[in-house]
């Protein structure tokens, strides 16, 4: 079966051609600012991918909104506020984190009257304590490595409109969950969740993190680029960890650099890489929008499911 029969294919120049604005709210700097280490964006990229991108969302969320209104009034009851979640998923390095920020952003521009959150599902990780208990440490990042019934009841609280969540929150440079540093949710309009989890199936759950989803995104590259991307991101979280002994690459930063680098490869061959082939990239078929990365972390293709 092929595997993109679902979905309508387009190049930039078409996707672009769909919305083609040139107004830019944002400069350079400002993505320079929103971008993570080592990937790449450019008000090129903002004209051909996400304006048009940010269209579609701001037309899908309109009509979710009238629905609401309709089911209502239907039911002859009164609205209520019900989130509009958005789901980003993809491998670990691919840029994830990079157009959820910039999703955020664009939205809170486009919609200054609805309160936009973002957060990531890398603080329902299992503390570091705990996957060593359970014997996974080497496992981190794959779906035993969640709690995934913590995650689900956390949307579902969401969806229900809970005035007040707390989400738990990780650190990359610990290496580890942040239990005493809460993310505040306070009743969003939307919610961006961004993680590589975010379309699996949780082990022995009947439920889908993304049926609490109402749009959303995969982002997919070759896995020879992904891991490209992943060494060179490592590359600089040494050099950024060198002055830091509570960092958790400082240790490596200190050592024989030809040697941190063999280590990281034999991560992403024994850990990153079965998990992006056998529980991510699996999953890519269940997203309404997969953004296809070429070299230098450019969008070459914009697939969108017919639904």
């Amino acid at each position: 079966m092929d595997e993109w029969m679902n979905y309508e294919q387009f190049d930039r120049q078409t996707w672009h051609s769909f919305f083609p604005t040139n107004t830019v709210r944002l400069s350079q700097d400002n993505l320079e600012d929103i971008k993570s280490l080592n990937d790449r964006i450019s008000i090129q990229d903002l004209q051909d991918v996400y304006l048009p991108l940010i269209k579609m969302i701001q037309l899908r969320y309109q009509n979710f909104l009238e629905w609401q209104m309709q089911k209502a009034n239907f039911l002859r009851q009164s609205v209520h506020r019900v989130p509009y979640i958005i789901g980003i998923a993809g491998s670990v390095a691919v840029g994830k984190s990079t157009i959820a920020r910039l999703l955020s952003i664009l939205l809170n521009k486009l919609l200054p009257d609805k309160r936009v959150e973002l957060m990531t599902t890398d603080g329902f990780l299992y503390p570091n304590a705990e996957l060593k208990r359970r014997g996974i440490m080497d496992r981190k990042g794959f779906p035993e490595s969640y709690d995934m019934e913590k995650l689900l009841k956390f949307l579902n609280d969401v969806k229900a409109g809970e005035p007040e969540l707390k989400a738990p929150t990780y650190s990359h440079q610990v290496y580890d969950v942040q239990l005493d540093k809460p993310q505040l949710i306070e009743q969003p309009d939307i919610l961006i969740v961004e993680g590589i989890n975010t379309l699996q199936l949780p082990t022995n759950q009947r439920l889908y993190v993304s049926d609490y989803f109402d749009l959303s995104l995969y982002v997919d590259a070759d896995a020879d680029l992904i891991e490209q991307w992943y060494l060179q991101r490592f590359g600089l979280l040494l050099d950024t960890a060198f002055t830091d002994p509570s960092n958790y690459y400082y240790p490596y930063s200190q050592g024989d650099r030809e040697a941190a680098f063999k280590m990281a490869r034999d991560v992403w061959q024994r850990v990153d890489l079965p998990n992006l082939e056998e529980f991510i990239l699996p999953t890519k078929s269940r997203a309404n929008v997969i953004l296809h990365k070429t070299v230098g972390h450019v969008v070459d293709r914009i697939y969108l499911r017919r639904d």
